[in-house]
């Protein structure tokens, strides 16, 4: 997808890029997820994933509930959480439990282990897919003789921009 994560992965989210692109593609991905698995992708299901999608900043429940009542969608809360459930349980969201929220997820509908820098000064989320961390933390794993079932590392600390924009100047 056009947003993947790498090394210079924050200088590119925050920096200008075709976010139209992130969220075609992360669109076309799920309904092919959804079409590959008998499962539907519907009205709802797709409004929650556009606006998981609308930025690179992880979104709560209840933000996304907000915004569904102001479009129409109404407002019981089971009705976000069954579509971010949806989401999740075929890999095309995230869920991050240091900050209760969700993200998009930029292997869509791949099970993998998944890391994320947050930025907790601007909000934003990157998903790295660095296969050293994910084999060195199952062998930790193994060795203490733990099985990995969903491996999700969050990372928290300043994007490029933040850190660089809180430092002082020189006199």
């Amino acid at each position: 997808m056009a947003c993947s994560a790498t090394a210079d992965a924050f200088s590119r989210v925050a920096g200008p890029h075709d976010h139209g692109r992130c969220l075609d593609a992360a669109l076309d991905r799920a309904e092919q997820v959804c079409r590959e698995r008998g499962a539907r992708l519907t009205p709802i299901r797709r409004r929650v994933l556009e606006l998981v999608w609308q930025d690179h900043k992880p979104v709560g429940a209840y933000d996304l509930l907000g915004r569904l009542a102001e479009e129409g969608w109404g407002s019981a809360p089971p009705l976000v959480y069954r579509a971010l459930t949806f989401l999740e349980s075929h890999g095309l969201v995230h869920r991050l439990a240091s900050i209760n929220a969700f993200v998009g997820c930029s292997q869509g509908g791949e099970s993998h282990a998944a890391q994320f820098l947050i930025c907790h000064e601007c909000g934003i989320a990157v998903e790295l897919h660095d296969h050293r961390l994910a084999h060195d933390l199952k062998a930790a794993a193994d060795a203490a003789g733990f099985v990995l079932e969903a491996p999700v590392v969050e990372i928290s600390g300043r994007c490029r921009a933040c850190a660089a924009a809180s430092v002082p100047e020189s006199p």
